[in-house]
C-alpha cells in the first residue's frame, strides 16, 4: 500500500529516551502537524500508544510506533535508519474499539470507548454482586467477584491475560468475558462471546456494594449498569513491521514461556 510519506507527525511520551528520540527523527525527516498528517509515528510503551490510537480514531491516519517505553507489545522495534522505507512496508490492522455507556448512581450517564477492554471493579471491601445478560437473555443471574471485564482480540493480552482469560486471535470476531477472582459460581472461568452481541451488565446492591467501570484508563464511579457492545462506525489503524505484526505477535504469546 502507497502511503504519503511526506505528512509524517512525529508524537512522544513524556519520557526522556522517548522526547530524545523525538527530536532526532524530526531532525532527520522533518515534522508535519499532527493535523495535516497522514501518518503518525508514536515513540513510547504500549500506554502512550494506546492514547495515539484514541486520538486518532476515524481521522484516517494510520500509527506506527517505536518503543521507548517498558514493555512495548504494541510497538515495533526503535530504529533511526530507513524509517520511511519500513511504514511503507509496514502491516495495516484496522480495528474496532468497544463502546461502554453507564448509568450512574448519581443519576448522570457516561460513554467512553476502549480499545483493549471494559472492565468492573469492586470499589469497597465487599466483593461485586452482578447480574449479566447478553442480547438480553440473562446467562448469569448473580455473579459474585472481584471485577468482570470483557475484551477484545487487541486487548486479550494484557489485564485480561493476566487473569487467567484466553488469548484471542487479531482476525478473531469475538470477545472474551473473563472475571477477576470470581467467587460464586465458583466454577465459572469466563467466556468466548461474538462480536456482535450486546452486553448489559447490572450492579446488584450498588449501595452496599460500589463498582466502578473503566474502558481503557477512562474510569467512572459508582455505576449502576454498564451496556458494552463494538462499535461499527469507529475505527483505529496501526502499522507493524512485518516481522513483528500485530496478528503474529498475539499468535505467539500462546506458545510463550
Amino acid at each position: 500500500m502507497s502511503r504519503n510519506l511526506q505528512s509524517v507527525c512525529f508524537l512522544a511520551s513524556t519520557a526522556p529516551e522517548a522526547q530524545a528520540a523525538q527530536q532526532e527523527l524530526i531532525r532527520l525527516y522533518g515534522q508535519t502537524p499532527q493535523q495535516d498528517a497522514d501518518i503518525v509515528v508514536a515513540l513510547g510503551g504500549d500506554g502512550f500508544m494506546l492514547q495515539t490510537l484514541h486520538n486518532t480514531m476515524n481521522s484516517g491516519k494510520c500509527v506506527y510506533g517505536m518503543n521507548r517505553g517498558s514493555i512495548g507489545f504494541l510497538m515495533n522495534d526503535y530504529h533511526i535508519d530507513g524509517l520511511f522505507e519500513r511504514i511503507e512496508a509496514a502491516v495495516e490492522n484496522a480495528f474496532h474499539p468497544l463502546q461502554m455507556n453507564t448509568d450512574n448512581a448519581d443519576g448522570s450517564t457516561s460513554s467512553a470507548l476502549a480499545i483493549n477492554e471494559v472492565s468492573l471493579f469492586r470499589q469497597s471491601y465487599q466483593a461485586a454482586k452482578l447480574k449479566v445478560e447478553i442480547d438480553g437473555h440473562v446467562r448469569l443471574p448473580e455473579l459474585i467477584c472481584d471485577g468482570l471485564m470483557v475484551t477484545t482480540p487487541a486487548g486479550s493480552t494484557a489485564y485480561n491475560l493476566s487473569a487467567h482469560g484466553p488469548i484471542l486471535p487479531l482476525e478473531a470476531p469475538l470477545l472474551a468475558m473473563t472475571p477477576v477472582s470470581a467467587f460464586r459460581p465458583r466454577r465459572w472461568r469466563g467466556a468466548l462471546l461474538p462480536n456482535r452481541v450486546s452486553i448489559d451488565i447490572s450492579v446488584l446492591e450498588p449501595e452496599k456494594r460500589p463498582v466502578n467501570a473503566v474502558a481503557d484508563n477512562a474510569e467512572v464511579k459508582s455505576v449502576l449498569r454498564v451496556r458494552i457492545a463494538q462499535t461499527e462506525d469507529t475505527t483505529a489503524r496501526i502499522l507493524s513491521d512485518p516481522d513483528r505484526s500485530w496478528s503474529e505477535r498475539i499468535l505467539a504469546e500462546q506458545f510463550a514461556d
